[in-house]
């Protein structure tokens, strides 16, 4: 999104107005009855995929950048080698000489730094808007020369179908949207080659070669972006929401049949969540068939993802099926096999039950990607290729119903893709749903069944007082009769434009079936426009270990042919006891073809923690790639919650070993699968096995001020026993520094009329050193579809307003480096409900930063040795089921400290018991460690010798001392300074705080200048006055006696703190005013070499010697390479060399000074003096990004 300014009665864009030197004409072929025009910029890198940044920087670097970087080099160096053979007979350099000799020395340090730390932000373009009578067109100067008759004029694409390339070496496509009446001008581009690939699928059209064609060519694509590009391709619940706004706006016009969606992450619950309720909303109000990928996180059981798991049914999940023709023509594969189902394809049922799976259809394609990827075409797969298959064949479906004029929904649609496919019967269930999607009996069905009661109806199946969608059960055994009441509601597709008549008519006579011997259920139901209830029971007693799924179907009896109206799914896992007392299973022999997959379920023991597999090939001529996945699913957590989801490589003359979390008292899935496209048969030996040390608090919130922590460890097997605990990051709390409720513009209004809100909460940091970041908003956090909210959002700013990252929901997935400075982080939240933003008006957010090291905490057997520190115990074996007390001292000082660290409130890390190393990669278990408060700094302790007056006096002086710094150069300042002066005529810092009133520390006040206007603008009478202040200054400080007192190692007297202080005062002072006095007296050396004439009034002369002598002095006392010395003295510094010409010795300060305080000014003046050395490339670089590191303003959501 690119912020439009507008600017009238126009002919020539100036470079006030964007980021080009030229001036920009207005090309005369332009129509603009107005004659107003709207200006912006936006970077190029901005709009281009990860992998397209890296070709076009590489490009870039190898062209604008190497070849006159190593010229720089080669001859920077040289100019080094010439002087040290001239003056190679000399033993000592001359100071002059030595600072000649420094100076080209530092030219190399500095081109070195810039290769080090080269990274490139790529171009940005001026962006002009304007209304040419009947529509908005857009121009991008990508030629950063201002010559717009180069570049093309695009309209909207919605109403023109205009795109174009960015640039001819990129090949980003790239299209507009206008919104906000102008204000707003979107640039809409690529953030994958993924969107293309399956919208290929679907309905790619090549009239030359139709063999190319994807299922419906003839469909016309509404490309609706929900992938972030500043996340990657991450989909965000802001873009999911607006699509939606559009997809339903579009109806009134242009109406969108089906939705593809080939996106979706893993929900922890699904039977509730604001964008799974939009996402019904426009499948049950507005008739919009959704199709959706099931997923690529197979082959575990419930791993499908959202969407399609949402509160209710609507959604088409498609899972990803492979043909034996796919195998030979896209995979290359010298073997045909049977169609199957991708071993990775996600499996139902959902996580409450549902199918999650409807059909299924080919997972993978070779068609059309962008052409920034500069290919002509290029094989994917995952069930994202497998969805626009089914939406395609949607499409066709529903324009042959409409052409004969047959009524349909996004239920009988539904209905009849899942009732026609065509089943697999060497495909388990999970994975294909119904089976291979047919479109031609689909059609067929659909015609023969167009006018039946059910058509607009969906039925909503809730079961148990969990409301889940099917009947789950992670048997362990416990229970074998499980009586479930099952809540059957039918609702009509856009219930309040429904006729009366049809709720009336609606009845339907059902029988009901179900073909395993195990359920109960009843017979019949009759239907009506109500909820019904029914009750089944299933009875586990007779069955074996492993998995078992049936489905209780609804037939109509006046129809039995057209299929079940409803299925209800029923799921039993009957999970087995691990034998004790070794927890070990043995798998001997087992023949793997490709694609067998072995479930095996088992009830974790309760002190298990981690179990471990260990895989070998039988034959010694044969290897095998393997899949492994196990997983438990926990109460209101996703899938991926506690799994591991392996490939392997499984040999023959080694054991492939991998270890896993487990929690005990939960069922446990491991699937051993061979990979889809490993060929030939493979017999494998495979050993579960379980051990455990089992914390008696698996979360740990330990107190600084508690001094010691305690807990006790238990093991399952005797396991060896060995803790660790390190914490890595600090984590600080960051209030809300301002919060502001919008109103959000007309993108973000759901019709009819419900205005969406944001909350945009701001929040300030400041980090002392440079780490990595994560912020967390962690009462939103790790939830997306299931939030009550729409989506939360943060950017993440420095000090200049250049985004420096930003991130949503899923905290984990983004850490940023930051350099010591102060940021700031914009955190915005939406929703429709303005009373539910307000309850988050106060909410903190979490800033976790890394630390420098890790740092461990000690732990103890006994309560006395950790009070005391003595040595730490060796545990070692323990006896079965033992448990063994821990003890956790606190951190000491020299292993933490807020003063040598970034401000943390608690710090976080992992804990770890086990000895074993396969336990103690993946049993690990969080911690926090919450800090006392920082201490406040501990106050002066009062002179006994002063009364509460001399004290008070003393304050107030201070008081006035400090202010006269702050105020502005006025006759107010220096009346004050004459007024502290004739009361404190001993008092140094007066004078030093003055010094700093006429002359502020801020860059455009102390950077050197070059050019001869700046010069001119010196204020001569101030000059003289800083050089006599100082001078005063500089004579009332012994400087012998510093000298002595500063050569002491070590001061045994008794006041010897406050001799120190004192000293360190006065050398403050000394160095400041010496630092002062020769900034001045450059100043005034500067003008005195443009000019003789120094008028009528009679100034001090000042000449290099002057200004020799004043640095030699300072030297003594301060170092301008030290990073303690004050700013001042590097900023003497600059202005030595730029007195010397020593360009490159001024590169290296103003390079550090920029590290200190970064910013524009002294940006510029790198480029300045790079541009003076001949450096073009460098000035090109530097230049280039100044408009990437100092926007005008902070940028948008």
């Amino acid at each position: 999104m690119i912020r439009m300014r507008i600017y009238l009665d126009v002919c020539c864009l100036g470079s006030k107005y964007g980021v080009c030197k030229e001036d920009t004409l207005i090309p005369e072929n332009w129509s603009n009855p107005t004659n107003k025009y709207r200006l912006g910029v936006k970077s190029a890198f901005d709009l281009y995929p990860k992998r397209l940044q890296e070709r076009m920087q590489e490009e870039r670097k190898e062209k604008l950048w190497d070849d006159p970087h190593k010229l720089s080099c080669a001859e920077a160096n040289r100019a080094l080698t010439k002087f040290e053979s001239l003056h190679s007979g000399k033993q000592n350099l001359t100071e002059e000489e030595k600072l000649d000799k420094e100076d080209l020395e530092a030219r190399i340090e500095v081109l070195t730094n810039y290769e080090k730390k080269y990274s490139d932000v790529g171009p940005v373009y001026d962006c002009v808007l304007f209304h040419d009578g009947t529509k908005w067109v857009a121009c991008v100067d990508t030629t950063e020369k201002g010559e717009l008759n180069q570049c093309p004029l695009l309209g909207e694409y919605s109403i023109t179908k205009e795109f174009h390339p960015l640039t001819k070496a990129d090949q980003l496509n790239f299209s507009i949207n206008v919104h906000n009446e102008g204000s707003v001008l979107e640039l809409v581009g690529l953030c994958s080659s993924h969107g293309t690939h399956v919208a290929s699928i679907a309905s790619a059209y090549f009239p030359d070669s139709p063999e190319k064609n994807g299922v419906a060519p003839g469909a016309q694509i509404v490309s609706l972006t929900i992938g972030d590009g500043r996340l990657g391709s991450m989909e965000t619940g802001t873009a999911l929401v607006r699509a939606m706004i559009k997809v339903i706006e579009l109806q009134k016009t242009t109406p969108v049949h089906v939705i593809n969606m080939s996106y979706g992450e893993h929900a922890h619950w699904s039977n509730t969540g604001r964008i799974g309720e939009l996402m019904s909303e426009v499948v049950n109000k507005y008739g919009v068939t959704w199709v959706a990928s099931a997923g690529n996180h197979g082959p575990a059981l419930s791993t499908v993802g959202t969407p399609p798991d949402i509160s209710q049914e609507t959604i088409i999940g498609v899972g990803a099926y492979v043909s034996p023709e796919m195998m030979v023509a896209e995979y290359s594969m010298w073997q045909k096999l049977l169609g199957m189902a991708y071993t990775w394809s996600s499996r139902g049922p959902t996580i409450d039950g549902g199918f999650g799976v409807s059909v299924c259809a080919p997972g993978g394609a070779i068609t059309s990607v962008p052409n920034f990827t500069l290919r002509n075409s290029q094989l994917m797969n995952g069930t994202s290729m497998a969805s626009p298959h089914v939406a395609g064949i949607v499409a066709l479906l529903i324009s042959g119903l409409q052409q004969r004029d047959l009524a349909y929904s996004p239920y009988s649609i539904k209905r009849a893709l899942e009732n026609c496919a065509s089943y697999l019967d060497n495909v388990e269930p999970f994975a294909q749903g119904t089976g291979l999607v047919q479109v031609d009996k689909s059609m067929e069905f659909l015609i023969n069944y167009s006018k039946v009661q059910e058509c607009d109806v969906r039925f909503h199946i809730t079961c148990g007082s969990g409301n889940t969608k099917g009947v789950y059960i992670r048997s362990k055994g416990e229970r074998k009769n499980h009586e479930c009441s099952i809540n059957i509601e039918p609702f009509f597709k856009d219930i309040e434009s429904i006729k009366v008549e049809c709720k009336l008519n609606f009845n339907l006579r059902l029988v009901l079936i179900c073909k395993a011997s195990y359920v109960s259920y009843p017979s019949h139901l009759d239907m009506s426009n109500m909820a019904r209830t029914i009750s089944i029971k299933v009875d586990t007693s007779g069955l074996q270990y492993g998995i078992h799924s049936t489905s209780i179907d609804a037939f109509d009896v006046n129809c039995v042919a057209k299929g079940p109206v409803f299925r209800i799914p029923i799921t039993i896992i009957q999970a087995e006891q691990v034998p004790a007392p070794n927890y070990t299973v043995h798998f001997d022999n087992v023949t793997f073809k490709p694609n067998t997959i072995k479930r095996h379920f088992y009830v974790v023991p309760e002190l298990a923690t981690w179990g471990v597999i260990r895989l070998r090939c039988r034959n010694e001529e044969q290897t095998g790639r393997f899949v492994l996945h196990c997983m438990q699913l926990l109460p209101k957590q996703s899938c991926k919650s506690l799994e591991i989801n392996k490939n392997l490589t499984v040999m023959p003359n080694t054991d492939t070993v991998q270890s896993f979390q487990v929690r005990g008292g939960n069922v446990l899935e491991i699937v051993v699968a061979k990979y889809w496209a490993n060929l030939g048969d493979t017999s494998i030996n495979y050993l579960i096995s379980f051990h455990g040390i089992k914390p008696s608090q698996p979360s740990i919130s330990m107190f600084a001020s508690e001094g010691i922590h305690s807990l006790q460890v238990s093991s399952l097997q005797g396991e060896e026993i060995l803790p660790c605990i390190t914490l890595k990051n600090s984590v600080q709390i960051l209030r809300p520094t301002d919060a502001k409720i919008n109103a959000l513009t007309a993108r973000d209004i759901i019709p009819k009329g419900r205005q969406i809100y944001e909350l945009i909460l701001s929040y300030s940091f400041h980090l002392n050193k440079a780490t990595d970041v994560t912020p967390n908003y962690a009462i939103l956090s790790d939830v997306l579809y299931e939030s009550e909210f729409e989506s939360q959002f943060w950017l993440l700013y420095d000090s200049n307003k250049q985004m420096m990252g930003c991130g949503d929901s899923y905290p984990s997935k983004y850490s940023i480096k930051l350099e010591k400075g102060d940021y700031t982080i914009k955190l915005q939240v939406r929703h429709e409900r303005r009373d539910y933003l307000d309850k988050l008006t106060d909410t903190s957010i979490l800033l976790n930063q890394k630390l420098p090291s890790t740092i461990a905490l000690d732990v103890y057997s006994s309560h006395a040795q950790a009070i005391v520190g003595d040595k730490k115990a060796a545990f070692g074996h323990t006896l079965h089921s033992s448990t063994v007390p821990l003890y956790i001292s606190a951190l000491t000082t020299d292993k933490f400290s807020s003063k040598t660290n970034n401000f943390a409130h608690f710090l976080i890390g992992t804990v770890t018991y086990a000895k074993d190393e396969l336990g103690k990669k993946v049993d690990t278990y969080p911690i926090k460690y919450i800090l006392s408060e920082n201490s406040k700094k501990a106050s002066k302790s009062p002179d006994k010798d002063k009364s509460k007056t001399d004290e008070y006096k003393e304050a107030l002086r201070d008081l006035e001392v400090a202010w006269l710094a702050k105020l502005d150069a006025s006759s107010t300042a220096e009346a004050l300074y004459n007024q502290l002066c004739s009361q404190y005529p001993d008092h140094l810092q007066v004078h030093i705080s003055y010094l700093q009133n006429i002359i502020p520390s801020d860059p455009k006040h102390v950077l050197p200048a070059f050019e001869e206007k700046e010069i001119q603008s010196y204020n001569r009478d101030d000059l003289e006055k800083i050089m006599n202040i100082a001078k005063k200054v500089i004579a009332n400080v012994n400087q012998e006696s510093l000298l002595i007192y500063f050569g002491i190692k070590n001061d045994p007297r008794q006041d010897a703190s406050k001799i120190k202080s004192n000293m360190e005062k006065q050398k403050n002072i000394l160095v400041e005013s010496l630092c002062h006095k020769g900034i001045a007296m450059c100043h005034i050396y500067q003008m005195s070499q443009l000019s003789t004439d120094e008028g009528s009034k009679e100034y001090n002369k000042v000449s290099l010697e002057e200004i020799s002598d004043t640095w030699k002095a300072l030297l003594h006392f301060a170092d301008p390479n030290d990073k303690s010395s004050a700013s001042i003295v590097l900023t003497f510094a600059m202005w030595h060399a730029t007195i010397y010409k020593h360009h490159g010795r001024l590169l290296k300060l103003l390079q550090k000074y920029q590290e200190e305080k970064n910013s524009r000014e002294t940006e510029e003046k790198l480029i300045e003096i790079c541009s003076i050395i001949g450096w073009n490339h460098i000035v090109r670089y530097m230049t280039s990004m100044l408009p990437s590191k100092y926007p005008t303003d902070y940028r948008s959501f």
